[in-house]
């Protein structure tokens, strides 16, 4: 007898709650086939105006030895969003490493933070 293997969202391996909705998006963690490594990172989304893309927004300080003090910066990166997540600017999402998906784009949305 052949195990017979239930539909739905696959584990990727972090401890983080699967989307509701089902989406046939090969660039998906939780439907398609992309695997995910390396850094974890939290943002805020500040653009959904490209098709499966939104830019992530970080701030960070930053240390100036020379000065003693700390500086603020930012880093806008460009993160694949698959279609079983819902997310629109002022969201915080947590985003996950992956192979490259585009010239730019490294980082796929797997979790909306509430």
């Amino acid at each position: 007898m052949a195990k017979i293997k239930k539909k739905g969202p696959r584990d990727i391996g972090y401890d983080v709650k699967p989307p509701e909705k089902e989406c046939d998006d090969p660039n998906c963690p939780f439907h398609g086939t992309l695997p995910i490594r390396g850094k974890i990172l939290l943002g805020r989304v500040v653009s959904t105006k490209m098709r499966r893309t939104v830019i992530v927004e970080r701030n960070y300080l930053h240390y100036l030895p020379k000065y003693e003090r700390y500086e603020r910066r930012r880093s806008r990166i460009p993160v694949h969003k698959p279609d079983c997540i819902d997310v629109k600017v002022g969201d915080y999402v947590r985003i996950a490493e992956c192979r490259p998906l585009s010239k730019t784009k490294h980082f796929v949305v797997i979790e909306k933070v509430e």
